[in-house]
């Protein structure tokens, strides 16, 4: 049976969820325990149904992926509403001093929070760029993992920065967090 879009499924692992894509050979399900979309191969037999949807007509159903990407246009175009990531407190004040190894040559101080405020636009930026992989018409489901896990590496490498972030939430998580 091929689930439609606002399905909603329990995962032995990530919960309760609802379709919110329906691709050849996944579905992108969005899980409330993690407050994400995962997509989860249509063979995977430890999917329980909760109720189905068909997909008889899905011309008038938005998907929480085209929803979740015009919310981060609207919050990117108005930045005074967007979410303020908190610094850690023992950071703020602080001075990002970037000193050559060549004498004579001119070093860079920033304050932190500059730094940091860069470090968030960069997470903020590659979650719309998720969405868009996810919403994409054309790229088949097996490309759309392809390009999520490149994300998940590159989280993977920001990791290094999460000692600025105040909240555990807000920090950068690659394959070995999920």
């Amino acid at each position: 049976m091929d689930l439609g879009i606002g399905s909603r499924v329990e995962h032995p692992n990530f919960g309760k969820g609802v379709i919110v894509d329906n691709g050849t050979e996944f579905y992108n399900i969005w899980f409330k325990s993690s407050n994400a979309v995962k997509s989860i191969g249509k063979q995977f037999d430890g999917l329980r149904i909760l109720s189905a949807s068909d997909n008889s007509d899905t011309s008038s159903v938005v998907n929480m992926a085209d929803l979740e990407f015009m919310l981060h246009k609207v919050f990117d175009d108005r930045s005074e509403i967007s979410v303020r990531v908190p610094i850690a407190s023992k950071w703020q004040g602080g001075t990002l001093v970037m000193k050559p190894l060549e004498e004579g040559m001119q070093g860079k101080e920033i304050p932190v929070e500059t730094f940091f405020h860069k470090i968030v636009m960069v997470r903020d930026r590659l979650r719309v760029l998720e969405q868009q992989i996810n919403a994409h018409k054309i790229l088949s489901d097996a490309d759309k993992v392809d390009l999520q896990q490149y994300i998940t590496r590159i989280y993977g490498s920001l990791t290094t920065f999460n000692v600025l972030f105040k909240n555990v939430d807000d920090a950068f998580k690659g394959t070995g967090k999920e």
